[in-house]
């Protein structure tokens, strides 16, 4: 059996993959704080059918040999945390980092999750929460009686009560960041989960240590560029289309060979 045709098969479902991780993208376009991931390919195993350097005389060797590939395999999704572009929206709950970092989410189950969502809302008792009702970490208490909410850009959240002048400071917002923010595990609901290869979190002040700074009634928006996912479907699909060229090339090939006769 022709090799082409599991080589060119192997073509086909990493091109296949490559679309998913685009579609992935692309559906996610609008989402707040995403972070869109690429598609990382490897070569299979060769046969070496002549090795370079074998001696043929004395004094002279093969310059090259003879080697035969088995495809391709992908072997990453890599999350590309480059900053998206800050989106204003006058609400004093959305928030967006400018710069390093991610917001802290305590999970019911205890485990804390990290997201760049910025978007939070206020649930029955005050506190600030994700879309989910998942509690900001440290949790934030914001009092009935409060005319007017204010975060810093070091994450002091300030409140002014009913019936008085000076506001109040209420809490902080502590930064989490990794030394391999690429190896996060993506959870859905835009959350992360730190991993043994993201490191342990490093917590900190934003606007300090290389923590960014926060920004009140902004969301940073997603980093997904709508020109480039395009020219990389397109390249995948023309990429598709050659290796089932290939294998019916192949099968054209094997077809040739069985209608031979004596």
């Amino acid at each position: 059996m022709m090799r082409a045709l599991y080589t060119a098969a192997s073509g086909m479902s990493g091109q296949q993959f490559n679309i998913d991780t685009i579609a992935n993208n692309l559906a996610n376009v609008n989402t707040a704080g995403f972070k869109k991931s690429r598609a990382d390919f490897q070569d299979l195993l060769y046969q070496s059918i002549r090795f370079a350097g074998t001696p043929v005389t004395a004094g002279a060797q093969i310059p090259t040999g003879i080697e035969v590939g088995h495809g391709v395999r992908p072997v990453a999704t890599q999350k590309i945390f480059t900053h998206g572009t800050p989106r204003p929206t006058e609400n004093p709950l959305d928030l967006a980092i400018e710069g390093d970092g991610f917001f802290q989410v305590l999970l019911p189950d205890g485990t804390v999750a990290y997201t760049r969502d910025g978007a939070f809302k206020k649930d029955g008792e005050g506190r600030i929460v994700t879309s989910d009702g998942f509690l900001l970490e440290p949790e934030i208490v914001i009092p009935e009686d409060a005319v007017e909410v204010a975060v810093g850009a070091d994450g002091t959240v300030s409140v002014k009560l009913a019936g008085e002048n000076e506001p109040q400071t209420i809490g902080q917002i502590e930064l989490a960041r990794f030394i391999n923010p690429a190896g996060l595990q993506s959870i859905g609901r835009n959350l992360y989960l730190a991993t043994a290869a993201s490191g342990m979190p490093i917590v900190g002040t934003a606007g300090m240590e290389g923590f960014g700074a926060i920004a009140q009634g902004f969301l940073e928006m997603s980093n997904v560029q709508v020109v480039e996912e395009m020219v990389a479907m397109i390249t995948s699909q023309r990429a598709y289309e050659v290796n089932s060229r290939a294998i019916q090339a192949a099968d054209e090939m094997l077809q040739t060979a069985n209608n031979l006769r004596r």
